[in-house]
């Protein structure tokens, strides 16, 4: 791994995420975490001091060396038991049905096997947990998203492997994930390229039906 990987896209990374902009939607993510709760992608920690009364521990799981040194001094300060693995979420070393919860926030565009994280999730999710997930991703205007394919390439050299033309809420579906509520649409501020975005709930499709689920929130609602 070299220097930019190892050293300069965390720190860019870090930089960027913990923008003010973002906070609402953390805030909004994490509310509903309950339990037992997994969050992949745990980076330098933004989300940590978010949790609520109702998250008993949280473990936190990123494959970067320097990302979770910064997250372990945050949860120095977090109020709940906090447990953090430096790996990806490719294979997770945790039991099947663990969690009460798994949370992803601007994740799922940078693992290298989309389909094989979204088996883990669904793997170490119990029946009747929730995924909470905040992606960016591929944008319904078929010109936006030529440019995103087009740009990909070059985009995930500089950008630690993050990829603009993924459609997460598809990927949920043929892992066989129930997408219960979504928004979508350009939700931040930002280039149009990257801020297409889907905010929303998921959970696996054999297991109980939530009461409150929209049948029509699959599609998302662009705005």
């Amino acid at each position: 791994m070299g220097v930019w990987s190892s050293r300069v896209v965390p720190e860019l990374v870090h930089r960027v995420m913990q923008r003010p902009r973002f906070l609402p939607w953390r805030r909004r993510l994490v509310a509903e975490a309950r339990g037992e709760v997994l969050e992949i992608g745990v980076g330098s920690g933004l989300n940590l001091p978010l949790y609520g009364r109702r998250v008993r521990r949280l473990v936190g799981v990123d494959p970067s060396t320097a990302l979770l040194a910064r997250a372990r001094r945050a949860a120095e300060w977090v109020n709940l038991p906090v447990e953090l693995h430096e790996t990806g979420a490719e294979t997770l070393p945790f039991a099947d049905a663990r969690f009460d919860t798994v949370v992803s926030s601007w994740t799922l565009c940078s693992v290298g096997d989309l389909a094989r994280v979204l088996a883990e999730i669904r793997r170490v999710l119990r029946p009747e947990g929730t995924f909470l997930f905040l992606e960016h991703g591929r944008a319904p205007d078929p010109a936006l998203a030529r440019w995103q394919r087009r740009l990909t390439p070059l985009w995930r050299r500089l950008a630690g492997g993050c990829r603009l033309d993924r459609d997460v809420p598809a990927a949920l579906r043929a892992a066989g994930f129930r997408v219960e509520t979504v928004e979508a649409g350009h939700l931040i501020r930002g280039p149009r390229l990257l801020t297409w975005h889907w905010f929303g709930r998921a959970r696996p499709a054999d297991g109980p039906a939530d009461a409150t689920t929209d049948p029509e929130a699959g599609s998302g609602t662009a705005r």
